[in-house]
């Protein structure tokens, strides 16, 4: 029989198909979707209603409930949603995200963390307001199965009665407010830690990071000293200066002795002094080599700068058995002269046995560049590559090819090594 004129035919789902699919499927389809959608799937049937509530892990950010008309505001919003869960919610929670940076001011959370803390919750990210930090709730110090904890824009001090997390391997502290002492004691109270971020504007005093398990740490920040004191697991160090008006004076030789694991190290200091030596003079090399480090990343190097650049060559030259180097180049493209640390002369008695990749950033192709190249490719025995990555993406195919030709003519202690642009690469 053919349908009614005008009309096609459409085939549509019968009745019972959402009705009838497993809690776990069900389950899956709600992780997947935002908050406020898994909410919403609490009309397809019965079922369905009360499924949300069951969540294992939550979202909750402005998306949640910023509408096209916001006759309540933020705050009072929040404060509603989070009642409706601490109302509705059944069973654990073992993920909770709450994003709440732009608000105008901290909403309260004591009693929805101190539900969290009988809940199961192992994973626990929370970003305050930017310009209105938030105290900590006591109640957070008794989530004894927490394994990952993220806190940004808030002030913390854990109780005298707080007696760790001990199977915490995971905490990142975000522009908080914190006492370089408090940091200390906390690190220590998590024995199991082996990832540690730390992004802090103030400028604080030591840090002592006493963590047998470490493995990674992420420093942003003003920070006068680093003590490493119980590291021998730690594999991954990054350094990033913050501050272009506070010089940090931080003792590196010292600082990476204890760290017998090390293997990539980024140094990001480019306002700051990366060693306690007076300005005009650099060493030419640590006090002792540091055989572990086999890659090494500059995110930030002035080659025009003869301290900086000095200090940059003395590291280089204390990793012996460095297999990747990056670094992301910053010059005046009018100053074309060689500084004199570049010179193959002062490498008389360096070779960079181990040497296999480097990776050169922001390449604009002045002499000061060509002159690292030159160095590189003649005191690397194993190089097998020399990566561009130019200044500029669309860059003239002739320029590249002037400069390609004139590295051809350098001195190549490796028969292997090639110097190619980063475009190329991708396109082969």
């Amino acid at each position: 029989m053919m349908p009614p004129n005008g009309k096609k035919h459409c085939r549509s789902l019968p009745p019972d198909a959402f009705t009838n699919l497993p809690d776990h499927v069900i389950d899956v389809i709600l992780m997947r979707l935002p908050c406020k959608d898994a909410v919403r799937t609490s009309i397809l049937s019965k079922k369905w209603r009360y499924h949300w509530c069951r969540l294992t892990e939550l979202k909750l950010d402005y998306e949640l409930w910023e509408t096209k008309k916001d006759i309540l505001n933020s705050a009072v919003k929040f404060t509603k949603i989070i009642y409706q869960i601490l109302t509705l919610h059944e069973g654990p929670i073992t993920k909770f995200i709450l994003n709440v940076f732009h608000l105008k001011s901290c909403p309260k959370i004591d009693n929805f963390i101190y539900f969290l803390s009988k809940n199961g919750i192992q994973h626990l990210v929370l970003h305050f307001p930017l310009n209105n930090l938030c105290r900590l709730p006591s109640s957070l110090f008794t989530c004894s199965q927490l394994r990952h904890l993220t806190l940004h824009n808030c002030i913390i001090h854990h109780p005298s009665t707080f007696e760790g997390f001990d199977r915490l391997i995971s905490l990142e502290l975000c522009e908080v407010t914190i006492s370089a002492e408090m940091i200390k004691s906390l690190i220590s109270l998590c024995p199991l830690l082996e990832r540690l971020v730390l992004e802090i504007s103030e400028l604080l005093d030591t840090i002592e990071i006493n963590a047998p398990m470490l493995r990674s740490f992420d420093f942003k920040g003003c920070i006068s000293s680093l003590c490493l004191k119980n590291v021998p697991l730690l594999a991954k160090v990054s350094l990033i200066g913050k501050d272009s008006h506070e010089a940090d004076y931080v003792d590196f030789a010292k600082l990476f002795e204890s760290c017998p694991a090390l293997k990539h190290l980024i140094l990001d200091f480019f306002y700051s002094e990366l060693f306690m030596e007076a300005r005009d003079e650099a060493p030419t090399r640590l006090p002792f080599d540091i055989n572990s480090v086999k890659r090494f990343d500059l995110p930030a190097i002035v080659l025009m700068d003869s301290y900086g650049l000095s200090c940059a060559l003395c590291w280089i030259r204390s990793f012996p058995y460095l297999e990747y180097l990056e670094i992301r180049v910053y010059n005046d493209a009018e100053d074309d002269h060689v500084p004199e640390s570049l010179e193959l002369e002062r490498f008389a008695d360096v070779t960079f046995n181990h040497l296999r990749e480097v990776k050169l950033g922001c390449f604009v192709g002045i002499a000061s560049e060509m002159q690292l190249i030159k160095l590189l490719l003649a005191k690397s025995p194993v190089l097998v590559r020399i990566l561009i990555d130019p200044w500029i993406d669309d860059e003239p195919s002739d320029t590249r090819s002037k400069i390609l030709a004139e590295v051809s003519k350098f001195s190549h202690a490796s028969p292997e090594a090639e110097v190619v642009y980063q475009s190329e690469e991708t396109e082969g």
